[in-house]
């Protein structure tokens, strides 16, 4: 993977937690800068994970760790998806 150097103001009390030594907080770090683009559809959890040399489900995997969800449906969402399942299969799910 070719890497780039960016420069961006932050407040200098972030500095500090912008510049990790160790491959796994860097990994976290960059993970978390194309978070919010997955979130709203500009890429996707495949592209972020081909940018960040990773296979989709270890990035999946990751942001679980970190609290942040796949699946982001509601309770109603979930129940209308299973409703439309139960139609297809015929069966109780």
């Amino acid at each position: 993977m070719t890497m780039a150097r960016v420069e961006f103001d932050v407040p200098e009390e972030i500095v500090p937690y912008t510049m990790p030594e160790d491959k796994d907080a860097q990994l976290i770090r960059n993970a978390m800068l194309v978070y919010p683009y997955i979130k709203s559809g500009a890429i996707s959890y495949g592209k972020a994970s081909e940018m960040l040399g990773l296979h989709k489900i270890d990035l999946i995997a990751l942001y679980g760790k970190l609290g942040l969800p796949y699946f982001d449906e509601t309770e109603e969402e979930l129940e209308e998806d299973l409703s439309v399942l139960r139609e297809i299969r015929g069966t109780t799910v």
